[in-house]
């Protein structure tokens, strides 16, 4: 099953959660935050949102800061996935 999001919305998969801070604490899953950094793996074909024409600059492959809280969380084939939109994305990690 694959997911191809529709107008200006960009699929994120989060990036893996280091399990020790710096120090060599080990942090169990409940005080861990949701990770921020995510990779985009699917980009929707822009088009014309709230009478806007939006233009996606975002591509499959890019590392990217999204809001914390920003999106729909979804599971698919055990997988973790966030959908947002393009202008959720506050920047791209180079």
């Amino acid at each position: 099953m694959t997911i191809k999001p529709l107008l200006d919305r960009v699929v994120l998969k989060p990036t893996e959660i280091e399990e020790t801070t710096k120090s060599g604490l080990i942090l169990t899953s409940a005080s861990q935050e949701k990770p921020q950094f995510s990779e985009v793996v699917a980009v929707g074909p822009g088009g014309v949102v709230d009478g806007n024409d939006v233009k996606m600059y975002l591509k499959v492959g890019d590392k990217v800061i999204a809001g914390k809280y920003a999106g729909t969380e979804v599971k698919i084939n055990n997988e973790e996935y966030t959908i947002v939109r393009q202008s959720d994305v506050l920047a791209i990690v180079e």
